[in-house]
């Protein structure tokens, strides 16, 4: 075996071509990758444009519900203090009917 085993390859090529040829190579799949890299960011903005209506359109709907809640939860309040409003006037009627009824027995 030689003390120098690189000068064994079959390539005619000095080192320094190897490596440069190497590094082009690297360089090479490097701008690939890069292109690749820039393809998918450029997708992926798109789709984030195209589904920023969809967004803005659910937000929109959802407020409106929200108003339409507030809304029925005002009415439900108000019909609570009318039907605590109905009872209290129907227990007042009541007392007065009994009232009526136990002097009319009274005076029989």
């Amino acid at each position: 075996m030689s003390e120098e085993p690189t000068q064994n390859v079959s390539d005619g090529r000095s080192f320094e071509e190897r490596v440069f040829a190497r590094l082009d190579s690297i360089d090479a799949r490097l701008d690939s990758v890069d292109a690749r890299l820039l393809a998918l960011e450029l997708q992926a903005e798109r789709r984030a444009l195209e589904t920023k209506p969809i967004w803005e359109r659910a937000l929109a709907e959802i407020l409106e519900v929200k108003r339409g809640l507030e809304n029925v939860e005002r009415k439900i309040d108000v019909l609570s203090h009318d039907i605590v409003q109905v009872r209290a006037d129907q227990s007042r009627a009541d007392k007065r009917l009994t009232s009526l009824e136990s002097e009319s027995l009274q005076k029989s």
